[in-house]
């Protein structure tokens, strides 16, 4: 589920192959389940006894219980969703979104000492903020001459990028797959980013309160997911076991993400 997040991922039809193809694709949500999917197959027959796992029961039941919320109740709520609105106006949520939690992208290249990606993450901020109408569009990536591409960066993968092992797998209620690295990864952007309140930070922040935080972080959930239904069904339809699967996938994309 942004580790979603799967960072997430029906009692509803699950729609073909083909319109799921046929869909046109966001800006930057799409990539998570693009890179999933190629993981999926280049790392199937891969060992992954180096994975440490105590918490393999409690991982196990807390799959299958994202699982069903994925299924019974992201699934619908987002394909009603995303009848109500059009799709141009759902990418506009997305890149507004991805363009408010520039800071964390920022903050995490600067630490990673990674200077030219930092000075991409701020030109984007700004084009895309007064010219892209707040964030609503993306001009930085899709209307320059020379493109400015993102540079996804998280404190999980600062933590990496130093030499700091994953520690145990961990599976969170509605976010998916994790691990130990990970798992303070995401809060310690939870503090960075606007769009999570915290306890004395309030003035920083755009929410007021907690319930301001998990309502806008469901709209991403529902908004995110209505732009990809099909995919996580399409990734989960070549798993014998659906837990290890989702496991080993995450593990080895998180390798990935730490070594760009």
């Amino acid at each position: 589920m942004d580790n979603p997040q799967i960072k997430t991922p029906k009692t509803t039809t699950v729609p073909s192959q083909n319109s799921i193809n046929n869909n046109p694709k966001t800006e930057e949500d799409i990539e998570e389940f693009e890179e999933f999917e190629e993981f999926e197959e280049e790392f199937e027959a891969e060992e992954t006894s180096n994975i440490s796992d105590p918490l393999s029961g409690y991982n196990r039941a807390m799959t299958s219980f994202n699982d069903k919320v994925i299924i019974y109740a992201l699934n619908p709520v987002s394909e009603a969703y995303a009848y109500v609105l059009p799709q141009p106006f759902r990418l506009g949520v997305s890149n507004f979104i991805h363009n408010i939690n520039f800071p964390i992208r920022l903050v995490n290249n600067l630490l990673q000492l990674k200077f030219q990606n930092s000075s991409d993450e701020i030109e984007r901020f700004i084009i895309n903020t007064t010219v892209g109408l707040g964030g609503l569009m993306d001009p930085a990536k899709n209307h320059m001459k020379i493109p400015i591409l993102p540079h996804n960066e998280d404190f999980g993968q600062t933590l990496g990028h130093y030499g700091i092992g994953s520690g145990f797998h961990v599976v969170l209620p509605f976010f998916g797959p994790s691990n130990v690295r990970d798992t303070i990864g995401i809060t310690v952007d939870g503090y960075v980013s606007p769009l999570v309140n915290v306890r004395g930070l309030e003035h920083y922040k755009i929410p007021d309160n907690l319930g301001q935080s998990i309502a806008i972080v469901t709209l991403h959930f529902i908004n995110k997911n209505s732009l990809h239904l099909g995919e996580y069904e399409s990734i989960k339809k070549d798993a014998i076991d659906l837990y290890p699967f989702l496991r080993d996938i995450y593990e080895q994309k998180r390798i990935s993400d730490i070594a760009e």
